[in-house]
């Protein structure tokens, strides 16, 4: 077990490595100059010469990309080229918002996909099996935004419980706070609950038809208690990969539901990054979402060592 989580954690860091490389070198291929933008059309040869020499534009992409990973390493994100601030600090406080968000979506989509997914399987011959099936099918045809959209009209315009928009931090005004999470963690959540329900579905469906659970049954125990005594642990093996890559998926589809409803998250600030061509923003912003993805597919390693004992023996 320890040889694994050595290999996974050198894959790990190699992969973030990589990443760096592929996100500068995305980054230095996009057409525009920095510097002419931040000046404006009507800069002088002189004025754009110098401003690039500020920003450190002008020396080799070598030199530029050691001294980028090395400020990374450092916590450094640089200083944006637009509004002169730091980014880092921005970074670091649009991140608590989109985590808020993330994370509440995904405990959402858990308590709602675990137990549904569990009926689906038990019930898949019954009108109940099928109805949670075809409302799953529908929540995967839906997208987030669509959903946030509607949430919106419906909840917040036409019968006004809650805001249509905003963000308040939660050590200014809680209840203010939960208000105004719970539409847009609702439009993450429930898309990715129904993602999540069909792969419960499968991978209870599959517990089932082992040996040790009928054997389980025969001693007298019910088809509820056996399944949640010895079926629902070994089903959550596959189904803890399939919840690593909801995750990512959620950190993505954060950048999208964010701008639905004001929220200023991570997403918006790339967002706002890209349409002002704040090209070490948006770099930066990149690589936190790319080292979170990474991240969760690492921890998604460790859950899975931890769960199955064949590959804590072998």
């Amino acid at each position: 077990m320890v040889l694994r989580l050595l290999k996974r954690t050198a894959v790990f860091v190699a992969s973030i490595a990589a990443a760096t490389i592929v996100v500068f070198a995305f980054m230095a291929v996009l057409p525009g100059d920095p510097a002419e933008v931040a000046l404006g059309v009507n800069a002088t040869p002189e004025a754009v010469a110098a401003l690039r020499a500020e920003f450190g534009t002008d020396r080799p992409p070598v030199v530029q990309y050691l001294d980028w990973v090395g400020s990374l390493v450092t916590g450094d994100f640089g200083i944006s080229y637009v509004t002169r601030d730091l980014i880092g600090p921005q970074v670091v406080d649009r991140l608590l918002v989109t985590l808020w968000l993330v994370v509440t979506s995904m405990v959402l989509a858990v308590l709602i996909a675990v137990p549904v997914g569990t009926v689906m399987a038990v019930r898949h011959r019954g009108l109940s099996g099928l109805a949670l099936s075809a409302l799953s099918q529908l929540g995967i045809a839906v997208p987030a935004f669509l959903a946030g959209i509607l949430a919106v009209a419906f909840f917040a315009v036409r019968l006004g419980w809650l805001p249509s928009g905003g963000w308040t931090p939660p050590n200014q005004d809680p209840v203010s706070f939960v208000q105004h999470l719970i539409l847009p963690a609702a439009a993450l959540g429930i898309a990715q609950a129904a993602v999540l329900a069909r792969y419960v579905r499968t991978a209870v469906l599959d517990v089932l038809r082992e040996d040790y659970l009928r054997t389980a049954r025969a001693k007298g125990l019910t088809p509820y208690r056996a399944l949640l005594r010895h079926g629902l642990r070994n089903a959550a093996i596959p189904v803890s990969t399939v919840l690593g890559l909801q995750l990512a998926t959620l950190l993505v589809g954060a950048i999208v539901v964010e701008r639905v409803f004001v929220i200023p998250g991570l997403g918006s600030l790339l967002l706002d990054g890209v349409a002002n061509r704040d090209l070490l923003l948006v770099q930066g912003v990149v690589m936190v979402l790319v080292v979170a993805v990474l991240l969760v597919n690492y921890l998604v390693d460790v859950l899975y060592t931890a769960l199955d004992p064949r590959l804590r023996t072998s």
